[in-house]
């Protein structure tokens, strides 16, 4: 699969090669089993789509993808590619179409992704043109399969890909229902580039053991501290997972002081304290829910600041951070007005999340020259089952067993 074999050293998930982060032969085996194997990808919002004609264009992997509502009703996708040579449809990151048409040589497709049009097929004055042979049913971009779940577009490339609700599971499926369990309204969008390799960041989003350690602003507010209730949970296939927790002054206790972190300081205070006000909306008590699907898809809620993110590799070490921030449809002008300065939390320049844009590439850095050694993925032991406690990696570990799986890794080598 490699010019130079990755060594997994035996069946555990608690080592994690370097070489994953940074070889190129296994990006390209990524793009085949991964993004366009037997998972769902997120494509975009339904309300992105509110009409018939609506598009949006995205991606899956690398892969350029427009998805379109039809006059059915019904939501399609296809590869953002004239099957003719190989230019973009669409240009746009969104629009409303009757039909797309291909800039280069004006080959047409419907909103279905079928060819329908090829100019001068023909010929002009009985010269040239297609030969009599060429069937336009024949020709035109890659299809995905569509589901729709709570709201989001999720496409897939494999016929071998289970339904989505079974994709998910039981659990996952009541976790995005929580959120996401009336008409939403999208309130703000993003694109962060990071540098560094897609993994780092998927990494990072399941890491519950890192966030009130290198986010300041999470434990100096108490809005994040390991000793908080709250819990990680991580369903059957570790791809996707779950970790929660609940505002608690009663959990804050030493245990941060006394390890002398830089995440626990007292001489930090903020102008305007109302960023942190917050409402409840929740009967459940949980002020903080951080939801990933397998391969790149996260759903946020911190505090009412409610986000999709979409994790998309642009490069061997350079991801795209797709943001897209959330309202309700029902909303008063108090609450969204909240949810606005809350978005202030989070992005790339979020009081919260900044530190995230920056330590993966600290991390690819750091890896250079040390491709043949290993992560240490250890914390809370060796295992992908769901955990009552947040000082452990076990949907990190998740997330490699369900990685392997895809990617057809054994306990040896890549």
């Amino acid at each position: 699969m490699s010019e130079q074999v990755i060594q997994w050293h035996g069946a555990g998930l608690t080592r994690v090669p370097y070489a994953v982060y940074t070889d190129a032969a296994m990006a390209r085996v990524e793009q085949e089993r991964v993004f366009r194997g037997a998972t769902w990808n997120y494509l975009c919002l339904d309300v992105d789509l509110p009409e018939g004609g609506s598009y949006r264009t995205t991606a899956v992997g690398e892969t350029p993808v427009i998805v379109v509502k039809d006059d059915d009703g019904e939501i399609y996708a296809f590869e953002n590619r004239c099957a003719h040579r190989g230019a973009l449809l669409a240009l746009e990151k969104s629009g409303t179409v009757k039909d797309f048409q291909c800039v280069y040589h004006a080959w047409s497709y419907n909103r279905q992704g079928d060819l329908v049009g090829v100019a001068f097929e023909k010929g002009v004055k009985g010269q040239g043109g297609m030969p009599a042979s060429f069937c336009k049913e024949e020709h035109g971009p890659r299809k995905l399969r569509v589901a729709v779940f709570c709201g989001l577009v999720f496409g897939s490339f494999s016929e071998d890909v289970p339904p989505i609700e079974e994709y998910l599971g039981e659990e996952i499926c009541a976790r995005i229902e929580r959120v996401l369990h009336k008409p939403v309204q999208v309130i703000g969008r993003f694109t962060q580039a990071l540098p560094n390799n897609w993994k780092l960041y998927v990494e990072n989003v399941r890491d519950s053991y890192h966030a009130s350690l290198l986010h300041l602003f999470f434990t100096t507010f108490e809005l994040n501290r390991l000793s908080q209730k709250g819990g990680v949970i991580v369903d059957e296939s570790g791809g996707h997972h779950v970790s929660f927790s609940m505002i608690d002054p009663a959990a804050a206790d030493a245990s941060y002081k006394e390890q002398g972190l830089r995440s626990d300081h007292d001489r930090y205070r903020l102008k305007d304290p109302t960023v942190l006000a917050g409402f409840t909306e929740y009967d459940d008590g949980i002020t903080l829910q951080i939801l990933s699907v397998f391969p790149g898809f996260v759903l946020q809620q911190i505090q009412n600041c409610l986000a999709v993110r979409q994790v998309l590799p642009t490069g061997q070490d350079r991801t795209e951070l797709n943001w897209t921030y959330l309202g309700y449809a029902d909303d008063t002008p108090e609450q969204r007005g909240m949810r606005l300065k809350q978005l202030n939390l989070v992005g790339p320049a979020g009081f919260i999340s900044m530190e995230d844009g920056a330590v993966g590439g600290f991390v690819q850095r750091g890896i250079a020259g040390a491709q043949e050694l290993e992560a240490i993925v250890e914390m809370g032991g060796d295992g992908t089952e769901s955990s009552e406690g947040r000082a452990t990696e076990t949907s990190v570990r998740g997330f490699w067993k369900a990685y392997r799986a895809h990617m057809g890794i054994d306990g040896g080598t890549a």
